[in-house]
């Protein structure tokens, strides 16, 4: 039988002070030590019902066990590409080849930023900047929960979580300012990063 390791809750990459203004230290405390783990819980709690119901032969409760390493696994993964999306000294735009990337797909980069905050406002969840391997180019992606409306094969290099246990505290319901605050934060060379990643996988 294979070895599997198990999920973690990854560390923040920053103190949890250190985005604020922005974001809180209340919220990212929250936020990471209880949201992020109860997603890593779920994932390792849903693998080991799979594993037993497969020890077993009793499958009766696969389906739920399915669909909780769906949600869980996405909110644990977007979760730790969120977090390490932002930095303190973030904000500014892109540069470079994502920047040049940008532009070529959504015509500038102000009609990324504006489809990407529309994005933002409508989800259920998540907004993600993705690249389509399939497509060849980068896609704005509106994802309700975790896992619903993502498109297959997609890489995310980008991703803001709006869910409103990630503003609530600091902003009540004004997601627009969450919205607006996250791009002071917003650590471009690590999307950057992200991006290089997924074009040398794909391309």
């Amino acid at each position: 039988m294979s070895e599997h390791s198990e999920p973690e809750l990854p560390p923040l990459p920053y103190d949890y002070d250190a985005l604020e203004p922005h974001i809180s230290e209340q919220v990212l405390t929250w936020h990471h030590d209880t949201h992020h783990q109860g997603y890593v819980n779920g994932l390792e709690s849903a693998e080991e019902t799979l594993a037993d119901n497969r020890e077993s032969g009793d499958y009766s409760s696969t389906g739920g066990a399915l669909a909780n390493v769906t949600h869980n696994g996405c909110g644990h993964y977007l979760h730790t590409l969120f977090w390490n999306n932002m930095a303190p000294n973030g904000g500014g735009e892109p540069e470079g080849d994502l920047r040049d990337r940008i532009e070529e797909d959504f015509g500038s980069y102000d009609g990324w930023k504006g489809e990407f905050e529309a994005a933002a406002k409508a989800a259920g969840g998540w907004a993600l900047l993705v690249y389509d391997p399939v497509a060849k180019q980068l896609r704005n992606v509106k994802v309700d929960k975790h896992d619903q409306g993502a498109l297959w094969g997609a890489h995310p290099v980008l991703a803001l979580d709006v869910w409103e246990h990630s503003y609530y505290y600091d902003y009540g319901p004004d997601r627009g300012s969450f919205i607006d605050a996250f791009f002071e934060v917003v650590d471009w060379d690590e999307v950057a990063d992200e991006y290089q990643t997924a074009v040398g996988h794909f391309e």
